[in-house]
């Protein structure tokens, strides 16, 4: 049995609310959008880097030119 093919990690561009890095990454990895930007929306009560991540994957992600 073969594993599906996997999505490049890419911005998603046509389903973002600010940068497209959360829905790129739910899309990457079979997730729910809303669920993982809720994730990220509550881990940010938490204490630690997640603003500076945030805009280091923003910078480091490429867009996903319509894919």
């Amino acid at each position: 049995m073969t594993s599906p093919a996997r999505l490049p990690l890419r911005r998603d561009t046509s389903n973002k609310v600010i940068a497209g890095v959360c829905s790129g990454i739910a899309r990457r990895y079979g997730l729910s959008v809303g669920g993982l930007r809720l994730a990220f929306v509550l881990s940010c009560i938490l204490p630690g880097p997640q603003f500076i991540a945030y805009l280091v994957l923003w910078v480091v992600m490429p867009a996903d030119r319509g894919y």
